[in-house]
């Protein structure tokens, strides 16, 4: 006696997992109304395919698209702000025993740090367990800004302040052109988004003004607020839609138009 096989779609998928519309409400996207709205009218994508009415996923397998900006629907995930101190190093571990990002937050699930701040550094930076976000807001193809307010020795003249703004020559290459303002005598509010080693530091140094304090004080739609160095929160569903739309590809952050 043959054991009877789960029914296959017309693509030879099993209908197995889950109902998409359940997966994305889940997921914070809209009620599952609002969901089937969705995909009838063609705006979400599972492994690169429109997706169907009916369709099922597998949350721990599928990769799911909805207005070209991918969304984490793996079950788990978490995400935190920390705003880093002083002294405390981006690592999971230290061998000279400094304080890590990680023994700031739950030990379980493991997450890791969405790139790295200096231990000379302070502010904002994102753990989570949620890799292909991950992937996404360290590569700079994808454009996500960092925010910093810097402080430097001198005052910087507005040659030097164009230089920035332009791009300097480092040992690695020319930077990107950077928004730079002029908050203060030496203070300055610089954005980037490449993200290289000790970049703003270098940049400083370049233009001759070696960095003395550095405060990270947006991560794209993240911002600072009212989280005082030393703490820690979690990322509302809202602020994780907002950094996945950040970290989407160029395209997709573009608005829909409307016909």
């Amino acid at each position: 006696m043959t054991t009877p096989s789960a029914p296959e779609a017309e693509d030879g998928r099993s209908h197995v997992g889950e109902r998409l519309q359940k997966v994305l409400a889940q997921a914070g996207i809209g009620s599952r109304r609002a969901c089937e709205d969705l995909i009838a009218a063609g705006r979400v994508e599972v492994d690169g395919e429109t997706a169907q009415l009916g369709r099922r996923v597998d949350i721990n397998r599928d990769r799911v698209i909805v207005d070209g900006i991918p969304i984490a629907v793996k079950p788990g995930l978490v995400y935190y702000l920390v705003n880093k101190p002083t002294g405390v190093v981006s690592t999971a571990s230290d061998p000279q025993g400094r304080v890590t990002l990680t023994s700031m937050v739950p030990t379980e699930p493991r997450v890791y740090p969405v790139g790295r701040l200096d231990a000379d550094s302070e502010g904002l930076i994102l753990l989570t367990n949620d890799g292909d976000l991950t992937n996404r807001l360290t590569h700079p193809s994808f454009g996500v800004e960092k925010e910093y307010l810097v402080i430097v020795d001198g005052t910087p003249k507005p040659g030097a302040v164009r230089q920035l703004r332009n791009g300097v020559q480092l040992e690695d290459g020319m930077t990107a052109p950077a928004r730079v303002s002029t908050v203060g005598d030496g203070t300055l509010r610089i954005t980037i988004h490449e993200g290289r080693n000790r970049q703003v530091r270098r940049m400083g140094e370049a233009v001759g003004h070696p960095v003395r304090r550095l405060v990270r004080t947006r991560i794209g739609p993240l911002r600072i607020g009212s989280l005082h160095p030393g703490e820690w929160r979690e990322l509302t569903t809202d602020e994780v839609r907002a950094v996945e739309r950040a970290a989407a590809a160029p395209q997709a952050r573009k608005p829909r138009s409307r016909k």
